[in-house]
């Protein structure tokens, strides 16, 4: 029994070496990037050391950089120690976005969760709070932190800020190629697309000048390739950016994210013409899932696309089921959109796309002026598109109530007139007016450079006239006068006073300048003659009875010439009129008679006796044949009776 104690101790020391050695044998897998064996060794590490928190945390990051999410959320939930940023890490991967900022709270205090939550919040499309965190983060600690920070303004919709903040970190937008880009997007998002343009092709230079792999430098300009190709379809330029849609596609070196943007962008230009090719490509995009939004993106793409491009595969995928007429897979997929995409407007403006192809306005009108009733303040876009939907389908009135929900394109020219010409058009003549007295007196109080005042006064004014409300058209068009000093106004109100006051309408005319060339006419003398002649005259009066009377003396001088007759042709003795159906084929003709037919063709010749056998026979021959349809039977009867006229024709000849 004495020997046990030693065994123990030396177990005991050789379990100490075991761990040490494994431990180095962890440290070279890690960093020779062997994850798997690096799993391997943890669990053993685990066995000797059950935990050990190193040993569980070099495991969970193993499996997270072996892309083993499912393993390492399990090996977190056993585990003893607090993992809960590694936890939220894996949530984040496995696109459980709200669960993953759950895991979070109570670590934001440190750097790593900063940027972890930033990342969350962008994916969420809060880009506004992921800029914020951004700025909060110390500067000095983070490697390019301006890449990811631009890309977050970008987002946000705060391409202004891009610039000032660069200045403000002192880095340059071709210090590198992502930045290149990002700064580019920026640019586009500004509608500055020759200096994106130009700023891409710096950041392809550089790209290129960095000593990277052939294979690395292709996937690295895949989405330079696209965002130029992008650009070029903006700009115009349509064929050159098919073919660099196309032998971006064809070359298939890109990442996925910018493969499907390519083919996206690809099936947008071309629209409608190809609608089953464009179908064919989407399908290998969009696939159905199991969840509880039936639909995601292939190949991870809903972890790498933003939601705005995803909304764009999303809507052309409906697009082109509508254009070709499959409406249940539209319904469908509309039908899942608002929980993939919740608080968007596009599964609203899509499901009423759905009801405007199945002609149902009336619900596609509901539908939006519910939505615009419940979300006030995101109910431009929809009002428009109803306002679009009620115009078309002949619903005057929903249509201009629509417009005048919108406060900010209330007062704008295009819209009254609008407005008002839909109300015109449901009879709401009243409420047309009342569209142009609001305007008058929003323009009145405006205090802007560009006025439009005189315009809408204008426009108010001819329409008053137009309806008989002459006094108020006439008060117009004399505020317009002495204002501005119009001389259209003055005509107006010229016209408008000589209805009812014609000493105003004299004394306004006044004031309207002499037309050129109408000083030596008297109107006095004028207006005492009787007139024209009421005559057959063209457009232009006088002109056209001299162009007459020219055109008469040149007929009376024209030589009647004699007629050339054929030779030996007596005017004086023509003889009988020709026949007057010479030109008609003589079948036509009334004088036309058929031959009559030969009788003797069915004589029958020869001894007596052989004309029984051939009758007997032919009787014989009608009595076993089937019914034959009526054609049948007599174009076999005319072949015969015509071979039998020919050999009767023949024995008469001998």
């Amino acid at each position: 029994m004495a020997p046990k104690p030693k065994a123990k101790a030396t177990s005991a020391t050789t379990a100490a070496i075991s761990i040490e050695d494994l431990f180095a044998n962890l440290n070279r897998h890690i960093q020779r990037s062997e994850y798997e064996q690096a799993v391997k060794v943890s669990d053993q590490l685990l066995a000797a050391a059950p935990g050990d928190e190193d040993a569980i945390r070099c495991k969970v990051v193993a499996l997270v950089k072996a892309d083993c999410i499912d393993e390492a959320l399990a090996a977190i939930k056993k585990a003893s120690v607090d993992l809960s940023f590694f936890k939220a890490y894996c949530l984040y991967r496995q696109n459980k976005l709200a669960e993953a900022l759950q895991s979070l709270k109570g670590k934001e205090g440190s750097t790593e969760s900063m940027l972890l939550e930033s990342q969350i919040l962008y994916r969420l499309g809060k880009m506004g709070a992921s800029v914020d965190i951004y700025q909060m983060l110390p500067k000095s600690t983070i490697d390019s932190l301006e890449i990811n920070l631009v890309a977050g303004l970008v987002s946000a919709g705060r391409t202004s800020e891009v610039q000032g903040t660069l200045d403000s970190l002192r880095v340059k937008a071709t210090s590198s190629f992502e930045l290149a880009y990002n700064t580019a997007c920026s640019l586009i998002e500004r509608e500055q697309y020759k200096e994106a343009e130009q700023l891409l092709l710096i950041g392809q230079e550089t790209l290129m000048e960095e000593n990277l792999a052939d294979d690395d430098v292709e996937i690295e300009l895949a989405p330079i390739a696209v965002q130029i190709a992008y650009v070029q379809q903006i700009l115009g330029n349509t064929q050159e950016a098919v073919a660099s849609y196309t032998d971006l596609i064809k070359r298939n070196f890109a990442d996925e994210s910018s493969l499907a943007v390519a083919v996206n962008n690809l099936i947008a230009i071309k629209g409608p013409k190809d609608v089953s090719d464009g179908l064919r490509k989407l399908d290998k995009l969009i696939e159905k899932s199991d969840g509880p939004e039936k639909f995601q993106l292939a190949r991870g793409l809903d972890l790498k696309l933003s939601q705005k491009q995803r909304e764009a595969i999303y809507t052309n995928r409906v697009l082109l089921l509508l254009h070709s007429n499959k409406m249940d897979q539209a319904r469908e997929l509309v039908g899942a959109l608002p929980g993939i995409f919740p608080g968007s407007l596009m599964p609203v403006l899509l499901q009423a796309a759905v009801h405007v192809r199945e002609n149902k306005a009336a619900k596609a009108e509901e539908i939006l002026g519910q939505y615009a009733d419940k979300f006030p303040d995101r109910s431009k876009v929809i009002l428009l598109s109803r306002a679009q939907v009620a115009a078309a389908a002949g619903h005057p009135q929903i249509a201009a109530d629509s417009l005048a929900k919108i406060p900010d394109i209330q007062h704008k020219p295009a819209t009254v007139a609008t407005i008002v010409s839909l109300k015109e058009r449901a009879g709401d003549i009243d409420g047309a007016d009342a569209v142009f007295d609001s305007a008058v007196k929003w323009w009145s109080n405006a205090m802007t450079e560009d006025n439009k005042l005189n315009t809408i006064m204008q426009e108010a004014a001819a329409f008053k006239l137009r309806h008989g409300r002459k006094e108020e058209a006439a008060h117009l068009y004399e505020q317009l006068v002495k204002s501005h000093g119009s001389i259209e106004a003055l005509v107006g109100l010229i016209q408008t006073a000589a209805y009812g006051d014609i000493e105003k309408a004299e004394a306004y005319e006044k004031q309207l300048k002499p037309l050129p060339g109408l000083k030596a006419i008297d109107v006095d003398s004028l207006e005492k003659t009787s007139g024209a002649k009421n005559t057959e005259k063209g457009p232009n009066g006088g002109a056209t009875e001299t162009y007459e009377a020219k055109s008469k003396d040149k007929a009376k001088k024209k030589r009647k010439r004699k007629p050339k007759y054929p030779k030996g042709f007596d005017p004086t003795n023509p003889g009988p009129p020709p026949d007057p159906e010479r030109w008609l084929p003589k079948r036509e003709r009334s004088s036309y008679r058929p031959k009559r037919k030969d009788k003797r063709a069915a004589q029958i010749r020869g001894s007596q006796g052989a004309v029984a056998k051939e009758a007997a026979s032919s009787s014989d021959t009608k009595s076993n044949q089937p019914a034959n349809p009526k054609g049948a039977s007599q174009n076999a009867g005319t072949v015969q009776s015509k071979g039998s006229s020919k050999s009767s024709r023949k024995k008469l000849r001998k």
